[in-house]
């Protein structure tokens, strides 16, 4: 199929239950290069734990992933980072009290051909890779506590993009940020689209999605009530699908779809 060959993820009848309870059934979802796409529902829709089945932490489901039209044996957050899938998660998992460099490098850290730590190396590459997403930052001796929350976030952005993933999974990258940090976050992830990276948002603040995503999935009770490009859609329909389940004409319904709308 050439959709599945140009994705750089498809998803396909991914279904995985907890105690019985279904909390992603039979969903279908495609990412492709230079796109955000948004998935959006309430509390205990399936989003979450559908990117989490993409980013390894959850194994035992059902169903196909490919990466790049080929299929991809995820069973750990390892592998997934083989794949060039990297997660930002809304708490950032920064280590407060270390500078930026050596959070970029945590756990990779450059060493010299003597053994000891590159500082010179890391503090580089650190340098170039912020200097890429946010040129204005310069508090790089800092420890990141010290920073603001749009700064700590541009932190984690870099730690992810750093040894060149392909694909992002980002856990509402705005929340509990200023208007300001906002606006400084989302020119980074237009920024990563114009790179060609794929990425995944994952967000409850529908302006948000609509600022920054391309296309919307809605995902309602474990299951994906349908797809739809932002701009051949309003905020009130994707909220009609949020809710009520419901896809305007415009949307292509998936098997969460309670009523399709004409």
């Amino acid at each position: 199929m050439d959709q599945a060959r140009a994705a750089l993820v498809t998803m396909r009848d991914i279904a995985i239950s907890f105690g019985g309870i279904h909390a992603v059934d039979r969903a279908s979802i495609d990412l492709h290069s230079a796109e955000v796409t948004a998935l959006v529902g309430h509390n205990g829709a399936g989003k979450s734990t559908l990117v989490k089945i993409l980013s390894g932490a959850y194994q035992h489901y059902a169903g196909t992933i490919l990466i790049g039209g080929k299929e991809a044996a995820i069973g750990s957050p390892r592998d997934a980072k083989a794949y060039g899938i990297e997660t930002i998660h809304q708490t950032l998992a920064l280590a407060d009290n270390l500078d930026t460099a050596a959070n970029l490098f945590l756990g990779r850290e450059l060493h010299t051909r003597w053994g000891t730590l590159d500082d010179i190396a890391m503090e580089a590459k650190a340098r170039e890779v912020m200097g890429r997403l946010s040129p204005h930052f310069a508090r790089f001796k800092d420890p990141v506590k010290a920073l603001s929350g749009g700064q700590r976030q541009s932190v984690a952005i870099a730690r992810a993009i750093l040894f060149d993933a392909r694909i992002l999974i980002m856990d509402e990258p705005t929340a509990a940020l200023g208007p300001q940090e906002t606006t400084q976050v989302s020119e980074i992830i237009r920024q990563l689209k114009a790179d060609g990276i794929g990425i995944f948002l994952v967000s409850h603040d529908i302006h948000d999605v609509f600022d920054l995503a391309d296309r919307i999935c809605v995902m309602k009770n474990g299951r994906i009530v349908g797809t739809v490009r932002v701009d051949h859609v309003t905020k009130d329909e994707v909220l009609g699908m949020i809710i009520l389940g419901k896809c305007p004409p415009s949307a292509i319904p998936g098997p969460g779809a309670s009523t399709v709308t004409s």
